[in-house]
């Protein structure tokens, strides 16, 4: 099983990689952005080098998916009044950006505390494997992708993820980055 710690690292370096194409930036300006070399940007994206915490933290703040009031309001509110277990993320850092109501039933938490918050530290080891396979899927090559797969349990006694199977579905947000729509299609009891 793979390090979360370094699929985080990956998941940051696919995630500037992506969004340097939507925006059509280079390399070079998205090094001059950011204050460090073309090199540094060239290793984060193929993930031979880890940004430090700080400028991970920059990095993060620089690609995060946002849903927008205007142009993700109506996606935002399907998602926060359906019935469904779904949930709504960041691709690239895994921040919750909306919840329903059912999901957030099955937290043993305030869902809407965690508005902003990545939800990795939460993953089964399933998630964590199947996220590590999503580049070679070709996941990050473009939006509308979708994987179902089995999870097990996760440890967590508030971020609740339950045995059963989960389909992720990517989609492109209002302000050009993508999102992950994440949904439990069934629990075995």
């Amino acid at each position: 099983m793979t390090n979360p710690l370094d699929a985080h690292t990956a998941r940051i370096g696919r995630g500037l990689h992506r969004f340097r194409r939507l925006q059509g930036i280079k390399q070079s300006h998205m090094a001059e952005l950011l204050g460090v070399s073309q090199g540094s940007i060239s290793r984060w994206e193929s993930g031979t080098h880890a940004p430090d915490a700080p400028m991970r933290a920059r990095i993060e703040a620089l690609i995060a998916a946002r849903v927008d009031t205007t142009g993700d309001a109506a996606l935002k509110r399907l998602i926060e009044t359906s019935s469904l277990r779904i949930h709504l993320i960041c691709d690239a850092t895994h921040r919750l950006l909306a919840v329903s109501p059912a999901r957030a039933q099955s937290w043993r938490a305030d869902a809407g505390s965690y508005i902003g918050t990545s939800l990795w530290r939460y993953a089964s080891p399933e998630i964590i494997a199947a996220e590590d396979g999503l580049a070679e899927r070709g996941w990050f090559d473009r939006p509308f992708q979708s994987l179902r797969f089995h999870t097990g349990p996760n440890a967590s006694a508030t971020i609740v993820i339950g045995a059963g199977w989960m389909e992720w579905e990517s989609i492109p947000l209002a302000d050009g980055r993508i999102g992950r729509l994440t949904m439990a299609v069934s629990d075995i009891a």
